[in-house]
């Protein structure tokens, strides 16, 4: 697997689930480019909304085994980040 923490935002493919109980979003594993398996998140740590002109960035604070990191998705481009 490669490093996550590399100071850098990657795009990634995320299944998340939307609209439940108190959390309105919640990523539940991702894939990386030229990954075969996705990886399961087996832990949400906790989220913030940062507010732009016009848009929001929702940032995931997530465990994926042992490993730390964070998923963000971009509301302009509806796009999700793997970022250090």
């Amino acid at each position: 697997m490669k490093n996550f923490n590399n100071n850098t935002k990657e795009r990634v493919e995320v299944m998340a689930l939307f609209g439940y109980e108190m959390t309105p979003c919640e990523p539940l594993s991702f894939k990386r480019r030229g990954e075969s398996e996705p990886k399961e998140v087996t832990e949400l740590l906790g989220s913030q909304v940062r507010f732009g002109k016009g848009f929001a960035i929702h940032i995931f604070e997530v465990m994926v085994g042992k490993r730390h990191c964070h998923l963000e998705f971009d509301s302009k481009t509806l796009a999700w980040y793997l970022a250090a």
